[in-house]
């Protein structure tokens, strides 16, 4: 690091806009308890189902988990993906179901591959024709796929929902209408109880909705008035209720997920939002913007909750594409325009730390960050994986380059990463 960029981190307070209320933050266990990401439970938590896993935020449990790799050390199968897609692998039981473009967007599809050995098993088209634009980083197959182990569930933005069982059959398929969103749409699904759960929001008619599991009609929706966003929802326990919370366009948007009905609102995001929003020390952490700002909200309000119930929030060191994590007490950010990662203290938003990752580089980063074993990995567009030790120092432990360029984030099952590149899936263990 350079003397510079020591000058600039230990001086980062003059530079960062820190705000802490008058309220406490959620000082004691009991009153950060009473906030949590709903996490995925019984057989489902013993695979990668959703996006981010089933903890929803990128936290992995169990231990063997290799943190070197290259192009060929611990590389287990690789197996070619035809067309493209940046949309995040997602396994059950000895299947990975990937979404890919081909032909120019004219056909989109749900790839299931073997997990064992990487062989394709099956894979199921899209309805319609409808090519949508989409910006260079993005594709027709960006939103990642879940599933509760009876169907996997799939948007493909202005080509609809779709549902399909583990064989690849397509058991149900819903229209939603075209999307205008300048960028092409990206946002995964939510599944929540039987419903799944997502927004677009987009010039002239922006929506959030649900959708029944089993039939995928329509449960409820709730217009929106943001024209763009391409994130995805989350649901959280606070309390004795549930909330789903939505992180985009100037605002972070409450629901009842029951019913649509929303429940509270907060201004102070950006005008372009990406990244998924993080849950830890009783709040919710959300960015936005190419320079912030990330706001550490307290959930459980009523209307607008702006002057109340934001507890920090910094203008600086925000990432624009990946989403935030946070593991024990520390928020973990990478703001993907400067190659910087930023380590804040959950609870106060006090920095503990701030270095740069390689070379700086605008949009840098794409993947979500992973914790797992105490490490942090960070994987930027070139394939190259920084591997932190997590806590209040910074420690770089090595790097690892995979050699391909890779925008999706990797899932993590029994020991071995799944790795989609922008051409190929991997698996790497030992």
């Amino acid at each position: 690091m350079s003397d510079a960029f020591a000058r600039s981190t230990r001086t980062l307070t003059a530079v960062i806009l820190l705000i802490t209320l008058d309220f406490p933050a959620f000082g004691n266990s009991q009153q950060a308890d009473s906030v949590r990401m709903i996490t995925v439970e019984g057989e489902g938590a013993r695979y990668w189902p959703r996006w981010r896993g089933p903890s929803g935020q990128g936290l992995v449990t169990g231990e063997n988990y290799p943190d070197t790799w290259s192009a060929t050390q611990n590389v287990i199968w690789r197996t070619v993906v035809p067309g493209r897609g940046h949309s995040s692998p997602i396994v059950w039981g000895d299947q990975i179901f990937l979404t890919t473009a081909t032909r120019g967007g004219r056909t989109l599809s749900i790839l299931s591959y073997r997990r064992s050995d990487g062989r394709l098993l099956w894979e199921t088209k899209a309805p319609g024709t409808f090519i949508e634009h989409a910006h260079q980083k993005n594709t027709q197959a960006s939103a990642t796929p879940t599933t509760d182990g009876e169907r996997v569930y799939v948007s493909f933005g202005s080509r609809g929902i779709m549902a399909v069982d583990l064989e690849g059959k397509l058991l149900w398929h819903r229209e939603i209408g075209k999307i205008e969103n300048y960028h092409g749409s990206a946002g995964s699904p939510l599944l929540y109880q039987d419903k799944i759960i997502l927004y677009h929001d987009q010039r002239g008619g922006a929506f959030v909705a649900a959708f029944d599991t089993q039939t995928g009609e329509p449960v409820w929706q709730t217009k929106r008035r943001a024209s763009i966003g391409w994130g995805t929802p989350i649901a959280i326990r606070v309390g004795d209720h549930d909330e789903l919370i939505v992180s985009s366009q100037r605002t972070v948007n409450s629901y009842d997920p029951g019913t649509g009905r929303e429940l509270w609102s907060c201004a102070g995001n950006q005008f372009e939002v990406i990244p998924t929003p993080a849950v830890g020390a009783g709040l919710i952490f959300c960015a936005s913007g190419r320079a912030g700002p990330t706001l550490a909200i307290r959930p459980g309000g009523r209307g607008d909750v702006t002057d109340t119930h934001v507890a920090w929030k910094t203008t600086r060191g925000s990432p624009f594409v990946p989403s935030p994590l946070v593991a024990g007490n520390y928020l973990y950010t990478i703001n993907d325009m400067a190659s910087i990662v930023t380590c804040f203290e959950a609870t106060t938003g006090q920095l503990m730390w701030q270095e740069r990752l390689g070379r700086p580089r605008r949009e840098g980063f794409s993947a979500s960050p992973i914790s797992v074993d105490g490490k942090l990995f960070l994987t930027n567009d070139d394939g190259k994986t920084f591997v932190l030790k997590a806590g209040a120092e910074f420690e770089l432990l090595h790097i690892n380059d995979i050699g391909a360029r890779t925008l999706a984030s990797p899932a993590l099952v029994d020991g071995r990463w799944y790795v989609r590149t922008e051409r190929e899936l991997l698996a790497i263990g030992h």
